[in-house]
């Protein structure tokens, strides 16, 4: 019975309970700048090519990494930070600091195979700025921006001016970089050198946002020089929250999002609007118990884009259990899922540009 109820007073109120749980109840007040990292050294990254203690190198076996990468891959992390105790998250935040490790050896390891990782640490904005309406969270997130910014100008400042660029991020990061496409990439020299977007997590309106980010939408797969987006949940799915976020909002054109089509780029095919079995599954990342470790196993999962854009992935899969989101949403493993397609296909693309 008490189970019952909590299940009844979740369902019920699992909005209010969310915002009291994460959502700081302190004025923002920005973090001093002696906090800020600094992105012209290394302390100031997660990855890069010249840390010798770099989770995003790893891979599983049979996976090698890039002997002599063409590519230079700018990688942003998603939340890690859940206190309440301030707007943005410390650098030296030791359980943030772990998490990141985790993402960054589960996501942009599957880019490892084309080019070399820069992944910033940056002071992100926590949870709760994404689960109030109030001033205060759209600051931190602003906050966070800024540093992410700081960091690609610091990247491109390294890297040689001719190098293709292949961006990937995830929720949170992902939510940076489309802003950063909009305001810093589109429009300049920078866009011709981008091999492709990986925007996974984050809802993305073909009409609304695309036109302004200096890329097209992906529509097939080998295809660079664009956009690339989905959003995974397990059936049945209860997607109310993307569609409230995705509705509410203005694209970066200045039209509002309702009522537009939502990108979904399936990444078992690499093409839009597409289906497929889980056959088509080249390997899923399976966390182990502690989470500091992951097993690949093909054929794990189908997948297929529906009418209005998610990423369906079929019943609940086994071995996802811990940190799936209200309404069986995957968000937490969106990479992980499709780990070996997403390492295929970056190679795919990175070759048709380079071929180009």
């Amino acid at each position: 019975m008490l189970t019952l109820a909590a299940g009844i007073g979740w369902n019920l109120f699992q909005d209010q309970l969310m915002r009291l749980a994460f959502v700081p109840g302190t004025a923002f007040k920005p973090a001093p700048a002696t906090t800020a990292p600094d992105y012209m050294s290394p302390g100031g990254w997660l990855s890069r090519p010249d840390l010798s203690d770099d989770p995003s190198r790893w891979t599983p076996d049979g996976h090698p990494r890039a002997g002599q990468p063409e590519v230079a891959v700018f990688y942003v992390s998603p939340t890690t930070y859940f206190s309440k105790s301030n707007w943005n998250a410390p650098i030296d935040d030791s359980d943030s600091r772990r998490w990141l490790r985790v993402f960054a050896s589960s996501q942009a390891s599957a880019f490892n195979s084309v080019g070399a990782v820069w992944a910033p640490r940056y002071r992100q904005a926590t949870l709760g700025a994404f689960l109030t309406k109030g001033p205060e969270g759209q600051r931190a997130i602003d906050f966070a921006y800024q540093d992410v910014l700081r960091a690609f100008e610091a990247f491109l400042a390294q890297i040689p001016a001719s190098r293709p660029i292949l961006l990937a991020g995830h929720s949170q990061g992902t939510l940076h970089l489309i802003r950063l496409m909009h305001e810093r990439i589109a429009g300049t020299p920078i866009a011709n050198r981008i091999v492709a977007a990986y925007l996974v997590g984050w809802p993305i309106s073909i009409e609304a946002d695309i036109p302004a980010m200096g890329l097209p939408a992906c529509s097939s797969p080998g295809e660079p020089n664009c956009i690339i987006s989905w959003q995974s949940f397990a059936e049945p799915a209860d997607p109310r929250l993307i569609h409230e976020l995705f509705d509410d909002g203005t694209g970066l054109t200045g039209k509002p999002r309702k009522g537009t089509q939502m990108l979904c780029v399936n990444p078992l095919t690499g093409a839009r609007d597409t289906a497929a079995l889980p056959s088509a599954n080249l390997g899923a990342l399976y966390p182990r118990s502690d989470f500091m470790g992951a097993d690949l196993k093909p054929s794990a999962v189908p997948a297929r884009c529906d009418k209005s854009g998610l990423l369906m992935i079929g019943q609940p899969p086994l071995g996802y259990d811990r940190y799936v989101m209200p309404g069986n949403n995957y968000h937490v493993f969106d990479y992980a899922l499709f780990w070996a397609n997403l390492r295929a296909d970056a190679a795919a693309r990175t070759a048709s540009f380079l071929k180009r």
